[in-house]
C-alpha cells in the first residue's frame, strides 16, 4: 500500500504562485510514477503533470506547460507542483497519485490517490 498526503491549496488571486506538495509513505519503488491531478466542479479529473520516481518522465497537460513545474525528492519522499502565473481557470481539487511503471495521463491507470487540496484563483 501506498499512502499519499497533499498539502500546500489555499486561495490566491490571479498570476500568483502557489507550491503543492505530496507526501508518500509505504511500499514505494523507484519504478513509480506519480503524478498529479485536478478537479473542478462538475467536470472530469484531468491530468495535470506526471514525472518518475526515479527521475525524468516528465510530462505535462497543455494548459499548464509553461507554467507548473512538477518534481520529486527522493530524500523527503515528496513530490511538488509548482504553479506560476495562476488562472482562474486552475482552480480546481488538485489530487497527488501513484501508479507502478511508466508515464500514464489517463486517471484509470493510477491505483493510489491523496484527499486532494483546494487551489482557487480569483480574477
Amino acid at each position: 500500500q501506498v499512502q499519499l498526503v497533499e498539502s500546500g491549496g489555499g486561495l490566491v488571486q490571479a498570476g500568483d504562485s502557489l507550491s503543492l506538495s505530496c507526501v508518500v509513505s509505504g511500499r514505494t519503488s523507484s519504478d513509480y510514477t506519480m503524478g498529479w491531478f485536478r478537479q473542478a466542479p462538475g467536470k472530469e479529473r484531468e491530468f495535470v503533470a506526471a514525472i518518475r520516481w526515479a527521475g525524468g518522465g516528465l510530462h505535462y497537460a497543455d494548459s499548464v506547460k509553461g507554467r507548473f513545474t512538477i518534481s520529486r525528492d527522493n530524500a523527503k519522499n515528496t513530490v511538488y507542483l509548482q504553479m506560476n502565473s495562476l488562472k482562474a481557470e486552475d482552480t480546481a481539487v488538485y489530487f497527488c497519485a501513484a501508479k507502478y511503471g511508466g508515464v500514464s495521463l489517463s486517471r484509470i491507470s493510477y491505483d493510489y490517490w491523496g484527499q486532494g487540496t483546494q487551489v482557487t484563483v480569483s480574477s
